[in-house]
């Protein structure tokens, strides 16, 4: 099976998508808070979680755009705005630093207070380094008025307890086999989907499209047939352990095909075999090939 060449496919950033499917329950609870805000205040800080690629940062700009008055009322910080210490964009940083915080604070002190409400749009918490987190914090201690603190969050645990007990939590849930088909539909309309992609994507939209956007579909369809093949030999293994390897992003789908095949005793053994590649072996191919085989063998 040949592996497909990858297509170009346009997946908007969440800011201009208003395509947000599920989730009616977290919407509604916000949008309960809001219109009742005179007589009852809303809540200043409203953490949005759940897995990665759900539509968290997708419902946070919708809640924004229906809340900031003007355009100079809203504040955004994440990997695509942050910056060093002298100001300039930080291009290879793996966290958010306290200067693109800092930054933030004094835009926000410096903005029109025009009376309208302002929003400060946080994706995500998680990559906040610690100084980042703490700045956030003092900020949440005493929230300026009329304003709305919107924090995506992948990982509950990765949030500093102090942050956590200041905010709503409101828990996203991944989407349905079906959601994801009707989001599928929308933004690859001349894309067959298969249902062992859909499941492979474990209810988020975004891996489907990370998986699309690199081949990694296609990848795992031909690991799974090659192990359901009778007559698969090592050159087939080999050939197959060699596409995974060039893609590291890849290698969680061999714990989608122990899963697939329902081979739980594999499990615990085979993350630490993927930990172990880059330490053990000089060419990944050749962990990922004895993975691939000891699959074959439970089969």
């Amino acid at each position: 099976m040949a592996t497909k060449k990858p297509t170009s496919y346009n997946f908007p950033h969440p800011m201009d998508n208003d395509c947000l499917v599920g989730h009616n329950d977290v919407l509604n609870n916000f949008m309960s808070a809001w219109n009742m805000r005179d007589s009852h205040p809303i809540h200043p800080v409203w953490m949005l979680t759940g897995p990665r690629g759900i539509g968290k940062a997708t419902m946070a700009y919708k809640i924004a755009k229906m809340v900031y008055g003007n355009i100079g009322d809203f504040f955004i910080i994440d990997m695509d705005r942050n910056i060093e210490k002298d100001g300039k964009i930080k291009t290879d940083g793996k966290v958010i630093s306290v200067y693109t915080v800092r930054a933030m604070i004094e835009k926000m002190q410096m903005s029109s207070m025009s009376g309208d409400w302002r929003v400060i749009l946080i994706d995500s918490v998680d990559e906040l380094n610690t100084a980042a987190s703490n700045a956030l914090l003092k900020l949440l201690e005493e929230p300026p008025a009329k304003t709305l603190f919107l924090l995506v969050v992948h990982q509950l645990s990765n949030v500093l307890p102090t942050v956590r007990s200041r905010a709503r939590v409101e828990k996203m849930h991944p989407l349905t086999i079906s959601q994801l088909r009707e989001l599928c539909a929308k933004f690859m309309p001349d894309e067959e989907v298969s249902t062992e992609t859909l499941k492979l994507a474990n209810g988020s939209f975004g891996s489907i499209a990370n998986l699309k956007k690199s081949g990694g579909d296609a990848v795992y369809e031909e690991l799974i047939e090659t192990l359901q093949n009778e007559r698969t030999n090592s050159a087939d293994m080999m050939n197959i352990a060699k596409k995974i390897a060039a893609q590291p992003e890849l290698y969680s789908i061999l714990l989608d095909a122990i899963a697939y095949f329902g081979l739980a005793d594999l499990y615990s053994n085979t993350i630490k075999s993927i930990s172990d590649i880059n330490k053990l072996y000089l060419e990944p191919e050749i962990g990922i090939f004895k993975i691939i085989t000891e699959i074959k063998k439970c089969l």
